[in-house]
Formats: C-alpha cells, sequence, structure tokens
C-alpha cells in the first residue's frame, strides 16, 4: 500500500458519501491507495453513513471512538492503523478539496531532498470562510510562525501529506495536529508548503469555537516552544570489532 487518505470526523453525516466519492474520483489513477475514516464519538447518523459506505467503497475502512477524543487523537488512531507508507490528512467538513492531494503527491515528488522531506502541508490561498475566522488564522499564523520558526504560512490546512513512520515518531498530545511542521522539524524532518484550494462548508456545523481555539492555542504554543529547546539530535555510529588478526 503506497498512500493511506486519513480522515477524522465528528458529527459529519451529510459530509461522509459527498466526499468519499472526491477522493477516489481524485486519486483513481494514483496506484494503490485505502481511505480510513475514524468517527470521533459522532452523535448525529455519521455512523450510519460509513456503514452504508463501506458497502459501496472497497477501499474504505472505518474505525470508531466510542466517546470524542479530539481531532489530534483522531487522527494518530488513523495513522495507527494506516497501511501506507504515506498518509494524506483532511478534514471530514468537505472544506479540503480531494483534488488537491495529486498536488501534494507530485510535490513530494519533486523535491530536491526527497530522502529528508518528510511533511507536505497545504496552504489555503483564499479562505472560504466567515471575516473573524480568516483574522484570527492569520493573526495565530503569524504568532506561531514567529515564535516556533517553522516557516509554515498556514498550519490550520487539514491537507497535509505525511511519511506515516514520521508521524509515529511525534510527541502526541491534544492538538497536536496544528503543530505538525514545527514537530517534524525539531526531529529532523524537512517540510514544504504547497497552495491549495479551500471551499466553503455547504453542509453540517463546524465542532469549533473561536475563543476554544484562542486559549487552547496559546498554552499548546507554549508547550511546543519548551519541546523544540529541549530537542536533540544526537548522530549515531555503529561500532564494529576489529578484523581478527591470523
Amino acid at each position: 500500500m503506497r498512500l493511506s487518505i486519513v480522515v477524522p470526523v465528528r458529527n459529519e453525516a451529510e459530509n461522509i458519501l459527498p466526499l468519499l466519492a472526491e477522493i477516489h474520483a481524485a486519486l483513481e489513477r494514483h496506484g494503490e491507495f485505502e481511505v480510513v475514516y475514524v468517527d470521533d464519538g459522532s452523535r448525529d447518523a455519521t455512523a450510519a453513513r460509513l456503514a452504508e459506505a463501506l458497502a459501496r467503497y472497497p477501499r474504505l475502512r472505518v474505525l470508531e471512538h466510542r466517546t470524542s477524543c479530539g481531532q489530534s487523537a483522531a487522527l494518530m488512531t488513523g495513522v495507527r492503523a494506516a497501511r501506507g507508507a504515506w498518509v494524506a490528512t483532511l478534514d471530514g467538513d468537505g472544506q479540503n478539496d480531494p483534488a488537491d492531494i495529486p498536488k501534494l503527491l507530485a510535490a513530494r515528488d519533486r523535491a530536491a531532498q526527497p530522502g529528508n522531506l518528510q511533511l507536505i502541508a497545504g496552504c489555503r490561498k483564499t479562505r472560504r470562510d466567515t471575516w473573524l475566522k480568516r483574522l484570527s488564522s492569520r493573526v495565530a499564523n503569524a504568532v506561531r510562525s514567529r515564535w516556533l520558526g517553522d516557516a509554515t504560512p498556514d498550519t490550520g490546512c487539514g491537507l497535509k501529506l505525511i511519511a506515516r513512520a514520521a508521524y509515529l515518531e511525534l510527541p502526541f498530545f491534544d492538538h497536536m495536529h496544528r503543530f505538525l511542521p514545527a514537530l517534524v522539524q525539531r526531529n529532523g524532518g524537512a517540510t514544504l508548503s504547497v497552495e491549495v484550494g479551500h471551499r466553503p462548508r455547504t453542509r453540517g456545523q463546524s465542532n469549533y469555537g473561536l475563543f476554544d481555539r484562542l486559549w487552547v492555542g496559546i498554552v499548546d504554543l507554549l508547550g511546543v516552544m519548551w519541546l523544540k529547546r529541549r530537542a536533540r539530535r544526537p548522530e549515531a555510529q555503529e561500532i564494529h570489532p576489529p578484523e581478527s588478526r591470523r
């Protein structure tokens, strides 16, 4: 398996089938792939729509949290279960366009140092959100970029392509998905940003509030700064016994 698509969802019943159709249409010419949905304790008809989708899409796998554990936990569940060497993530609300996944794959394949490139992050060229969300995101990205120096203009975009092995080596904590570029760089990996599209939400309701993100984001930012300052990447080499003398 070359590629796994991981989609965390919570109360997104109306978006399940339309988004799955788009994912398959975008990737049908790009080799072997699987789609892993993680239902993070939904209380609407999400489980029913996923059961319906399982009968329709053989590439689909579904995991379920009995209670909501948050987006970072749902992503980690999906990545751990994924069979692909690379994982593409996208939000389940339909605002990320699956047609941009091949663009991330192409950027990875064109990389000058592909061996060290571990994360390709989508950067939303034009945000299709309310002016308040756009403003708060712009401020948050500016503060994060200045304090962490991760050279990533938009870490809030759910569309990313990451090496599965690299993801599983990252320190896990709630809301870690908002700091993936800085965490990958902390571990010695290279990151790249690629412009992608963004669409307005047409079905369902957002699971996040503005002030929830604000206060939690400040605490998490301080925590990631602490992790970066204490990062150590030793270079080790194996010592072999001397050749026996005859």
